[in-house]
């Protein structure tokens, strides 16, 4: 008995809070505004600001340093392993070549690519772009933000 009356309560709680709640903003007529949002960037106005682009994941900003031959080697191991069979360190394949990606897109925008394409694909301009050039998504191969800034510092070696 006791157990059924503390489920009877916990219902009426759940449906007095969803009853009560609000949502959306009254305009001063008592109506709902729209949910307002800016105009998406296209990609040419993202690709033409690359600089400011930060993409769409857990990075929000890295600082590089001094470069570190190490990492850039496991990232290259790791980039061996997980990326050849779609991208070429030098020429377009079914994915763009990294060859001089940093002087494309900043760090962070690279390490969110690597570690969440899907969303970048979706919501990200110059992702969306690089979807509709190559027509594929890139596959998310899993890696951790640790591989994905290895990776970042094998690409530093194709800038050379």
């Amino acid at each position: 008995m006791k157990s059924k009356i503390v489920v009877f309560a916990g219902i009426v709680v759940i449906a007095l809070m969803t009853a009560c709640g609000g949502s959306g903003k009254k305009e001063a007529k008592g109506k709902f505004a729209p949910p307002t949002k800016a105009k998406p960037m296209t990609y040419e106005e993202a690709v033409a600001d690359w600089k400011n682009q930060k993409g769409l994941g857990p990075i929000k900003s890295i600082t590089l340093g001094e470069f570190d031959p190490e990492l850039a080697k496991k990232g290259e191991e790791i980039y061996k392993l997980k990326c050849t069979a779609c991208h070429n360190p030098d020429n377009d394949k079914i994915g763009p070549a990294p060859h001089g990606i940093l002087e494309r897109r900043t760090p962070e925008w690279i390490m969110n690519m690597i570690l969440n394409p899907e969303e970048m694909a979706k919501n990200d301009p110059i992702a969306r772009g690089l979807l509709m050039k190559y027509n594929t998504v890139m596959a998310n191969q899993g890696l951790t933000e640790e591989d994905a800034r290895a990776v970042l510092e094998y690409f530093r070696t194709l800038e050379e």
